[in-house]
Parts: C-alpha cells; structure tokens; sequence
C-alpha cells in the first residue's frame, strides 16, 4: 500500500497492490524524478531466461491493483470484498474452532495421547481435531522419515483410522499435518528416488532443517504427491490438511532438464496449486490450510486453492496483535488462523491472562494449539466459556466488514470491531494497565448512525457516566462520534485487559 504520507485509517487516498502468486517474486516501486511513484511485479527473480519457441506462452501471474479514497480502513475492507467473491473457494462458510496437538506433544504424537487431547478438547467445544507433526514413519525428531507418508508403526500401531473414528464419535472433524514438498535424506522414499530432489550437480546436497526440497515441476513429483495424499484423504475421511512447508528452495537446479532450469520455479508453484484443486474436486469437502515455516505462503495466488492460513509460529498474544493488524491489511478474519496457546508463551516466554490470549484469538478463526492436560479445573471452565462466546459471534467476526479502531495494537488501547446486519462485535484490548499514552474513549465505527444500538454482551454490570453498561442503549451516531469508555480502557488496572463488547441494532418500529 502507498500513500503520499498523511493517509490514515479513515482517511486518504491509498493505492494497493497484490500479486497473487506463491512462488518466487519480485516487486519494484520507484520514485520517479519527475514525481509519482512506478510500481512493478511478477515472477521470477534476478537473471531469469525464458526462451519460448513459435506459438509457445507464458502466462504470468495476476497483479492485482486497488485506489481508494477513504484511508487504510476502506482499502482493507475492498481487498476483504474482493478475496471473498473472487479468491477463496469456500467464502460463505464459518470456519470451525480447531484444536492442534503440535505444541503439547511435538515428535511424541500417539494413539492414546492424541484421543486424551481430544477428549479435553471436545469438552471445550473445539469442533476439528488435527493431529500435527511426528504421526508418520518412524518421525521421532525432524532428522528424518519426510516422504513416507503411513503411520508410525508403534506410536500409531492400528494406524489412524481407529482414532479418528473415536475423535468423530466426539462431535468433531479430523484433520492432519502433511509436508509434501519436502523429503528427508533418512527416508525410503529418498533411497528410492534421489533425483527426485531440487539440486545441482557436483554440489552436496545441503540440507536445512535436515530435509531437502521435492522438485515438483518433475510430473512424476507432482503425480506421486497426488497419488498418495488422495488415498491418505479417501481411506481416512480427512477433513481437513494443514499443509506445511518449512525448507526454503536453495540448489534449485534440475540436471535431467538443463533447458527448464528456470521455469522450474514457475511450474513448481503451478504444480502445488493443482495438486491442491484435484484433491478439492475428488472430496468437495475437504479444507486445506496453508502454512510455511509460519505465514511463509500467504497470497492471494494459493488462497484460491486454500481455506485459512498460518501467519506466524510465534503465538505470543502481544506479538500476535502486531501481526494481525498487518495481516488484515489484505485478508479478512475468516482466512487467519490465531490459536490461543500456553501461558507462558512457548516462544517468548511472557505470562499472559488466558482471558486475553482468547480475545486476540477471536480476532480470526479461533484455534486452540496448548496442552490441555496442564489447564487447571479453573482454566478449562473459563476457556469454555470464552469458546461459547467466540461461537456466538463468529459469523460477525469471519464474514462481517472489519475496523481497526484505538491506538497501536499490543502496545495502547486499542480495538477491532466487525458488523455484519445488526450484529455488532468489538473486542478490547489493554496490553498496559497505567499507559499513559492512546485514546482513552473507543469510536466506533460503520454504524446506522439514526438507529439505536443495545449491549448485549460485555461492558460494565453498572451503568456510570459515559462508560458502556450491560443493556444500556446508544444511538449509532454517538458511538461514533463521541465514544464510550470501555471497561478494560480504564486508565488504572492491570496489564493484559480485555473485552469482548456485542451490540445490537434496535428495529426501528
């Protein structure tokens, strides 16, 4: 997005670009001397050669371009309106609450611990059970089995297909993690196929997280992949893959074919893609998250293929309000993933209320990736009840028009708010109990600013001057204009305050 410099949420001419591609890229923007600014995009990278032959194409990818007048809110809100009606393949459904096993068991996935997780879960009200990393081979670190996609043969001994039917008799979907685009030097499928990988001849084949990238414009790369995800998929009833990828592509050479060497990278990224189509078209109901090391694969090129995405590992609630702002510069709620994770964080260390950590979640599609079996009694009621309330409004949140209101997130007060009809959800968020910095009243905003608005959800339990109250009543245009005081916004309290604040707009009779 650029703008002359005094643009703000509301207010601006904004221009906005997108390239809707998932592979290697390129985007230039220049300062003309004679003023203006050139922008330019596409694939490819530095010293790419490209020979066509008579009647040969090559077709580019999509540079998507967007002006707007009404600031960096109103921007985001067109890009939201576009990704829905033209990109996502499943835009009208409200994404389930998900909970993932990775961060309470990594490489140590079994049967039976993986059941217990599902249990707690479905107490919880998670409706999609996916079973991360360590499930396949004999996978007991990162060091090796990518490739050899079937069960562990004893941490997993009767396979997956038992304990997914005990998962499904708890009322809830299964889902699981995948790699396809990467190989371990220790697997059988490597021993078989070692030309199979992206390299260079006369070089050793350096590793990164001790794998190795699949070269995927091979056919028979592409063909294999297919192959054996669509019988993963059919024999397990799978709904749902998280679809990982963790190596960036280094030595992507193809010795059998020096005269594509850099077409490669294109067709790479094309095979993905209809790999991904074909096993949408062989099970319609199958949803595939895309995640790369962390949000490493975002863009409107794979969400045509994909349901949600992965912005970032570190889950740090804090953290996690940075990102998400700029996430929903482009994307709306209903494609980020946010879990709510273990206090202390697993990345940073920092002790967070469990009542926080849920209302940055909500901010998307609320996952769960903690290990439950450590929650208290105390916790595990109180994360009951925030999921109910997440359930309540999730359809506002995941397909309502989205504002970003307040002060910097996660380091003053600050807000988003969606509306979708006469549902209004807005959560709160004080990260510093005596900030003495940021807005101390919340503006609302994209109300009907002749209707009158109800609370019902959030605020205080007593009506004072000024400051939202349960069941008090407001009439759009002085929610926006002069603002309310929500409870967590108070200038003295405790760190980490939050709310999640509904209203509802009154019929008029």
């Amino acid at each position: 997005m650029i703008d002359a410099g005094a643009a703000t949420e509301t207010e601006g001419v904004v221009f906005g670009m997108a390239l809707a591609w998932s592979g290697s890229w390129r985007l230039t923007a220049t300062r003309r001397p004679e003023g203006g600014v050139a922008v330019a995009a596409g694939f490819g990278h530095e010293g790419l050669r490209w020979p066509l032959p008579p009647g040969a194409e090559l077709v580019s990818p999509r540079m998507l371009g967007l002006y707007c007048e009404g600031g960096f809110g109103t921007a985001s809100r067109a890009w939201h309106d576009y990704t829905r009606a033209y990109v996502l393949p499943a835009s009208d459904e409200v994404r389930p609450v998900l909970y993932n096993s990775w961060e309470a068991t990594g490489f140590t996935a079994t049967a039976q611990g993986q059941l217990a997780l599902a249990r707690t879960a479905a107490a919880l009200g998670a409706e999609l059970f996916v079973v991360d990393d360590g499930w396949f081979a004999r996978r007991d670190d990162e060091t090796s089995s990518l490739g050899d996609w079937w069960p562990h043969p004893e941490r997993f001994p009767d396979g997956l297909g038992v304990l997914f039917d005990e998962i499904r008799a708890l009322g809830m979907q299964v889902g699981l993690w995948v790699e396809p685009e990467s190989v371990s030097p220790d697997s059988e499928l490597y021993r078989a196929h070692p030309d199979w990988v992206l390299r260079m001849d006369h070089r050793r084949h350096d590793t990164k997280r001790d794998q190795l990238v699949l070269n995927f414009a091979r056919p028979e790369v592409r063909d294999w992949a297919l192959d054996w995800l669509s019988r993963l998929v059919a024999e397990l009833g799978i709904d749902y893959l998280k679809w990982d990828v963790n190596r960036p592509f280094t030595q992507p050479g193809w010795p059998e074919q020096p005269a594509d060497q850099d077409l490669l990278w294109i067709d790479h990224t094309r095979n993905v893609y209809r790999v991904m189509e074909a096993l949408r078209a062989r099970r319609p109901a199958l949803r595939i998250e895309t995640c790369s090391g962390g949000g490493g694969r975002v863009d409107l090129g794979v969400l045509h293929h994909v349901d949600q995405a992965w912005p970032s590992d570190n889950t740090d609630a804090k953290d996690r309000q940075i990102a998400q702002h700029g996430f929903s510069q482009l994307y709306p709620a209903a494609v980020m993933g946010a879990w709510v994770t273990d206090s202390p964080n697993p990345n940073t260390r920092r002790d967070m209320p469990l009542r926080y950590r849920f209302h940055v979640g909500m901010a998307g599609v609320l996952g769960i990736g903690a290990d439950l079996g450590r929650w208290t009694p105390e916790e595990l009621t109180e994360a009951r009840s925030l999921i109910d309330a997440y359930k309540q409004i999730r359809r506002t949140v995941q397909h309502g028009r989205q504002y970003r209101l307040g002060g910097i997130p996660g380091a003053e007060r600050s807000a988003v708010q969606y509306v979708l009809g006469d549902e209004v959800a807005v959560l709160v968020y004080n990260p510093l109990g005596n900030a003495k910095s940021g807005p101390r009243r919340l503006k609302l905003a994209g109300l009907d600013p002749d209707a009158t608005y109800e609370v019902v959800a959030g605020g205080s339990a007593t009506p004072a001057h000024g400051r939202l109250s349960h069941r008090s009543r407001w009439y759009g245009s002085v929610l926006m204009s002069a603002g309310i005081r929500p409870a967590a916004w108070e200038p003295i309290g405790a760190d980490y305050r939050s709310d999640l604040v509904v209203l509802r707009r009154i019929p008029t009779t």
